[in-house]
This record gives C-alpha cells, structure tokens and sequence, in this order.
C-alpha cells in the first residue's frame, strides 16, 4: 500500500498500537523526504493537524543466504513518528 510518493505505508505494530492512544503515528516514508514535507503530507491525506514530526534512518540488516556462503542484506529505510493535535486520530489501526 504506496500512499503516494513521499509516504509508503503506516506502520502497525504492538508498539506503534500503544502509541496511538498518545496521538503519534509512525509511517515508512521515503529515504529523501524531510519533517516538514512529511508533516504537509499527513496533513493533507488525513486532514488532520501535525504538531512534531520525529525521524529515524533504521539501518539495513544482514543476512545469510541458506545453504551457500553468499550474503545479502536487507536495505535500509526511514521510519517518521507524527505526534498531532490534541484529540485528533488517525484510523489506521486495526478494531478489536
């Protein structure tokens, strides 16, 4: 799911789950996009009101191709945690 070129996807974990009740929401987002931009683009898909705009580059990982002594890797990403307005919400998390 490619919201548009800047933000892939949002990112559904345990721990992004509890953080939502706090207001923040973490999506993966492009490698050369900036808070700012990032910012303008939550805003305008879910109509709501950013208020911090948080970045990290998680680096690639390693891994070993089974039964041979090749090696490849997993690429690196960026992850964007949003905190929003006071009482907004974004429904990206599944219902239980």
């Amino acid at each position: 799911m490619r919201l548009n070129n800047l933000i892939y996807k949002p990112i559904v974990t345990e721990k992004t789950y509890a953080q939502a009740t706090d207001g923040q929401y973490s999506f993966k987002v492009a490698m050369d996009a900036s808070k700012e931009t990032v910012a303008k683009e939550i805003e305008k898909i879910y109509g709501v009101k950013v208020t911090a705009v948080k970045t990290i580059v998680v680096p690639g990982k390693p891994r070993r191709v089974t039964g041979t002594r090749r090696h490849s890797g997993r690429v690196k990403w960026k992850k964007a945690t949003v905190k929003l307005k006071e009482g907004q919400t974004i429904d990206i998390m599944p219902k239980e």
